[in-house]
């Protein structure tokens, strides 16, 4: 498991850089990042080195967020491997509600949310998927 930043925030100029800045200044590192927008408002994904203590400096700035727990697994870097651990799950019949992916030391990694963390899991044993948590995130960041 990986845990993820959801930060929510309005679509107005200067609240991304807000939140950017307030990363900078704790020294908290972000590994990969993605936002999602409505007209009104964004949730703006993040992990980063220190889940949890980010957590808290957006608490105490008054910004809106959640920590929450996803899946994430290791690829090889080579064409279709996301199709391909994808076909997995949509025949196991578990629904991706969001996915982001990104290289990391020309390793691929998915970072996504199902709609039934559980079955995820056992498919990701069961299939032997490279699964990552916070400290491999780390090692491959470094």
């Amino acid at each position: 498991m990986v845990h993820q930043l959801s930060i929510f925030m309005q679509n107005k100029a200067g609240t991304l850089e807000r939140v950017l800045r307030l990363f900078k200044n704790s020294q908290i590192q972000i590994i990969t990042t993605t936002l999602a927008d409505t007209q009104d408002f964004g949730i703006f994904r993040v992990i980063c080195t220190e889940p949890e203590r980010a957590y808290l400096v957006l608490k105490k700035a008054g910004i809106t967020a959640t920590l929450t727990e996803v899946q994430a697994i290791g690829l090889d870097n080579t064409p279709g491997q996301a199709a391909d651990a994808l076909e997995i799950f949509a025949a196991a019949d578990i629904e991706i509600s969001y996915l982001y992916s990104f290289l990391l030391k020309n390793k691929g990694v998915l970072i996504f949310k199902t709609d039934n963390r559980r079955r995820a899991d056992e498919i990701i044993k069961e299939h032997r998927l490279n699964t990552l948590n916070d400290c491999d995130l780390l090692k491959l960041a470094e």
